[in-house]
């Protein structure tokens, strides 16, 4: 419906039912729209902690705060929580004790046939109540005719005495104060290290046109060594082990200046053993002379160390072989303890 103008213009008549209500939803709409992203905001600062959850709580309010207080240097930390007001100290770590292997004895070399590197030669130490004699034959060769062998009985075959010199590295020593040809021997297990007393390594024989070289490990031929193969390598690994242990503690207990020798030490007992066992028969596939210079050492690294060497605290001696168990009836042939390859 269409009103007159009164210039001439017709005009059209305007509900105001409609504007109210669009009024009021564009006022709504405004309403509603802030409060969504500051809901959404306020769950995401909850939901990482750094919301009003994370703020500390703020104390009442007319409540005077007390001012933090100034803490001495020199008065002693609260405890924390969970702690005693009262701690102890903690006590220091016992030191180490050095390993101590089984000292072979003299009688276990008594009456033994011994050659020079299982090689030739013949060493045979015998006793005779409280003392020792020896009868020892030398290999060496002619003065005269450097290519060929020769042999010299010590003494001329007689028994030559020994004496002792007590245990200064934790195993046996005697001497023998022969004119021609002094010696030193050192009891091992089943062998004895022989070591010339003097200078020189050779001992020389005019009136029989002779050389010899005693120096060396007198143990058994190479033959009896082989079938115990096995038993030497598992000898050998707590060998090492002593050794090292002692090794350590005896570095851990020197000071300043002392540790450089020590090491020096260590590192020339390696080359002397290499030196010593590369001429012994068939070394390689036994390891004999290994095991037994290994030994030595330990023990007398823990005889230095201050420790009792007749208390044995770690056992030389290889463990046996655990006995299979009997197979059971519907065992898997591949499990331990059954025959893998036994007849079905």
């Amino acid at each position: 419906m269409f009103l007159p103008d009164p210039e001439g213009i017709p005009m059209r008549k305007t509900r105001p039912t409609r504007i109210v209500a669009g009024t009021l939803l564009v006022l709504a709409g405004l309403t509603v729209l802030p409060s969504t992203p500051v809901r959404a905001q306020s769950f995401f600062e909850e939901l990482f902690g750094i919301g009003r959850a994370a703020r500390p709580p703020q104390p009442p309010r007319n409540v005077p705060v007390q001012p933090p207080q100034p803490v001495d240097p020199g008065a002693p930390a609260s405890p924390l929580p969970g702690e005693g007001a009262e701690t102890r100290p903690s006590v220091p770590a016992q030191p180490k004790q050095p390993v101590v292997l089984r000292v072979p004895t003299e009688d276990n070399v008594a009456g033994q046939d011994l050659l020079l590197n299982g090689l030739n030669g013949s060493l045979k130490i015998e006793r005779n109540g409280s003392a020792y004699t020896a009868l020892l034959t030398l290999p060496g060769t002619k003065i005269s005719q450097p290519t060929e062998s020769c042999t010299v009985k010590l003494d001329g075959g007689k028994p030559v005495p020994l004496t002792s010199e007590g245990r200064p590295q934790g195993v046996s020593r005697f001497a023998a104060s022969s004119a021609e040809c002094p010696l030193r021997f050192e009891v091992l297990d089943g062998s004895v290290l022989v070591t010339p007393v003097g200078g020189g390594r050779a001992c020389t024989f005019t009136a029989t046109d002779c050389e010899t070289t005693p120096a060396g490990l007198w143990g058994p031929a190479a033959t009896a060594l082989l079938p115990q193969a096995a038993e030497f390598d598992t000898a050998r690994g707590v060998a090492d082990r002593a050794v090292r242990d002692n090794y350590k503690i005896m570095t851990q207990r020197a000071r300043g200046s002392d540790v450089r020798p020590i090491v020096q030490e260590q590192a020339a007992f390696s080359s002397d053993r290499e030196q010593a066992c590369r001429t012994y028969a068939r070394e390689g596939a036994h390891g004999y002379c290994h095991l037994r210079f290994t030994e030595a050492r330990a023990i007398a690294l823990a005889a230095r160390l201050g420790a009792n060497t007749a208390t044995p605290t770690a056992a030389n001696a290889p463990l046996r072989p655990r006995r299979p168990r009997a197979p059971v009836d519907g065992m898997n042939p591949d499990a331990a303890g059954a025959e893998p390859f036994a007849d079905q």
